[in-house]
């Protein structure tokens, strides 16, 4: 195995529910990470009673894949 050239330094609050909050190196501001639609489904949560819809980690993942 060759060398470590980089560790990310992330961290992650959970705060209600689905709702996190993620410090991401490269970003001034926290990150913020939720369910929506068809997620929120999925995971049983009824999307009326979410008061933020945002972005899953899924989302980042995916558009991190394809970018």
């Amino acid at each position: 195995m060759g060398e470590v050239v980089y560790v990310s330094r992330c961290r992650i609050e959970r705060k209600l529910g689905p709702l996190r909050i993620a410090t991401i190196p490269g970003e001034s501001q926290p990150v913020v990470f939720s369910v929506h639609g068809a997620i929120a489904e999925h995971y049983k949560v009824d999307p009326a009673k979410l008061k933020d819809s945002h972005a899953s980690t899924i989302d980042y993942v995916i558009a991190a894949t394809a970018g």
